[in-house]
């Protein structure tokens, strides 16, 4: 694909956790606008398990709700996280069908003291994960469901020549991880290169039936991820290469996903650009490619990138901004990077094993303690250290004449940030997964607990 394509190596998440950082994709709005952020505590990660109450809000307008005003059909197929609530459902906002789950795949459960997650199609549950679609021991076909279920979409809407979007978000690599029969055993990195082998094999066929339709020339794909590998999971989890820590920091391991794009006889083949950019920018990208215009009423973070993938251009000003729950940790600009604020997680955690930063220790850099860096903010060039392990000197005349920019433009960004109503506050058991929209219809209904609303606990 990046042979055929262009590669970004300066590709970033719009969060290190999966909830918010898709909610940025679909909103073009960073998590601080669009609500998918907790105030419970200081600069903690959150995202959307069974008990939250909250989810996508009805004033934030997605990316699929806008493609239909020119004649677009949507789809997702996979993992939505954005809220499980009936009002916060894919085909609520914009989507027309879904095969997938709101959440990640977790369990199995007792469906007593908590209940099977249970997957979708479109605006109805059709059955439960672990139930009536097996997970066990790491085997299960849900990948090849959710291809042979995107492979179908595209030749239904390509046959009635209809312009489509197809959101393709499969969440194998998650832990607990799962690959067909036919993958098993096919890597040298044990179930979790079995998972990715099988992921790639669905891009490859992807690729191929747009090729095969000959629509190819026509249709722009992007493949990214929605946050650094999780080094947590040891063995069971991604590498980040050369850069610091993983999933739930906001150092470059945390949020940096070096993305490609495809567009035949549009993006230059065998290309890559070092243009800054983040799933944010996929909202505006896909708007420019449609030729929609966004809503004015809003302030939007992302930017388009076509003159990047289709010219070579540089926006050198374009800076990125690292959130962790309600605190800017750090922004990049041009290749450096400032940390206001530092933190991995807790020592109490640490010392339980919980460590996103597996193999790793920079003294004064990676810090159990959230520390405030924001008189003076730390400083790396990530061209020169794109591990993060060399601060550069606060006496030194690069530190002096980068810093005054940097400083400007946090400035400027938080002067015109109107944070969202916090959606992932609250939790309550009763809303749990007990008796989802079309339940009834198969006899899977659960009994749910009485409400008791409080505080959601993030300790991260």
């Amino acid at each position: 694909m990046a042979s055929d394509g262009i590669l970004l190596p300066d590709f970033y998440s719009g969060n290190p956790l999966c909830s918010p950082s898709r909610a940025s994709l679909l909103t073009g709005r960073l998590p601080i606008r669009n609500g998918f952020y907790t105030t419970n505590a200081h600069a903690r990660n959150g995202y959307t398990p069974q008990v939250i109450v909250g989810g996508i809000q009805d004033s934030e307008v997605l990316l699929p709700k806008l493609l239909r005003t020119k004649g677009y059909r949507s789809k997702i197929i996979g993992k939505w996280h954005l809220g499980h609530q009936p009002q916060f459902l894919p085909l609520k906002h914009g989507f027309d069908e879904f095969l997938g789950s709101t959440n990640c795949h977790f369990g199995p459960y007792d469906n007593k003291a908590t209940p099977n997650i249970p997957v979708f199609r479109d605006d109805a549950m059709i059955g439960r994960y672990y139930e009536d679609f097996p997970i066990k021991k790491g085997v299960s076909n849900l990948t090849q469901i959710f291809i042979e279920e995107g492979l179908k979409f595209i030749e239904k809407e390509q046959s009635a020549d209809q312009p489509f979007f197809l959101y393709w978000a499969p969440d194998a690599t998650h832990t607990p991880l799962y690959a067909s029969q036919a993958f098993q055993g096919t890597s040298q990195r044990g179930l979790y290169g079995d998972v990715v082998r099988e992921l790639d094999s669905g891009v490859g066929r992807i690729l191929s039936k747009l090729k095969e339709l000959k629509i190819e020339n026509n249709t722009f794909v992007l493949f990214t991820s929605d946050n650094g590998a999780a080094l947590v999971s040891r063995v069971q989890g991604g590498s980040n290469g050369p850069f610091l820590c993983g999933k739930e920091t906001t150092y470059e391991g945390g949020m940096r996903e070096p993305t490609i794009a495809w567009w035949p006889g549009k993006i230059s083949a065998g290309k890559v650009s070092h243009q800054l950019g983040s799933v944010i920018d996929i909202f505006s990208t896909v708007l420019d490619i449609v030729g929609i215009d966004a809503p004015a009423d809003r302030i939007y973070d992302g930017r388009s990138l076509l003159p990047a993938l289709l010219d070579g251009q540089i926006d050198s000003k374009k800076a990125i901004f690292y959130y962790r729950g309600n605190e800017m940790m750090a922004v990049r600009q041009g290749l450096y990077k400032a940390h206001y604020w530092t933190w991995t997680n807790s020592i109490s955690e640490f010392i339980k094993g919980i460590n996103f930063c597996r193999g790793e220790n920079v003294t004064g850099v990676m810090t159990h303690e959230q520390t405030n860096h924001t008189a003076q903010p730390l400083l790396f060039h990530l061209g020169r250290d794109p591990g993060e392990k060399y601060p550069i000197k606060s006496t030194s005349t690069e530190y002096k004449q980068t810093i005054v920019d940097i400083i400007s433009v946090v400035a400027d960004h938080k002067a015109n940030l109107k944070p969202g109503i916090p959606q992932l506050n609250v939790c309550d058991n009763a809303v749990m997964n007990w008796a989802p929209p079309g339940c009834d219809k198969i006899n899977r209904c659960l009994k749910a607990p009485a409400s008791n609303p409080k505080k959601c606990t993030w300790p991260h």
